[in-house]
């Protein structure tokens, strides 16, 4: 991984953007660096992982394992974040994630920033808010897959 610090990476990350410099380094005073090889499994469905990632660079699969085969939601990549769940405590996750080629990311310790949010009501406001951006983004591309699965076109051609 690259030699820069957790935040001079994460004061160039499209997560905060718009955050003020003291909520950058709230964060940035939780995050470490992470770096994945390719096929490497990041987390797993169901997984109790309790790690927010911001990816720094690479490409991320996020999937559903099922019996048969794995099916890829999305494809995402630098300036997405992953693991959003990490923010409830306890729960397991909801995609498994797969390194696509050397991944760099930023992670943080889901009760730790949980715990920066009760302490700073600003910060955690802002903070969540995001993080709904990357639940929408999830949401959105679940629903693509399904409206693709169940097409007229998918079901004729056996998809």
């Amino acid at each position: 991984m690259t030699s820069e610090s957790v935040s001079t990476i994460l004061h160039r990350h499209p997560f905060v953007s718009g955050f003020q410099p003291r909520h950058v380094d709230k964060l940035s005073a939780m995050g470490n660096i992470a770096s994945f090889k390719p096929d490497e499994i990041i987390f797993r469905e169901g997984e109790a992982c309790n790690k927010f990632y911001l990816l720094v660079s690479g490409p991320v699969s996020l999937e559903l394992a099922l019996p048969r085969n794995v099916i890829q939601i999305q494809r995402i990549g630098a300036g997405d974040g992953l693991g959003w769940s990490a923010a409830l405590v306890g729960r397991g996750k909801h995609f498994q994630a797969r390194a696509l080629d050397e991944v760099e990311a930023l992670y943080f310790d889901g009760p730790e920033v949980l715990a920066a949010c009760r302490e700073d009501p600003e910060f955690g406001f802002v903070f969540m808010l995001r993080l709904l951006d990357v639940v929408a983004s999830r949401l959105r591309a679940t629903r693509v897959q399904l409206v693709d699965m169940h097409s007229p076109v998918a079901r004729l051609s056996g998809a």
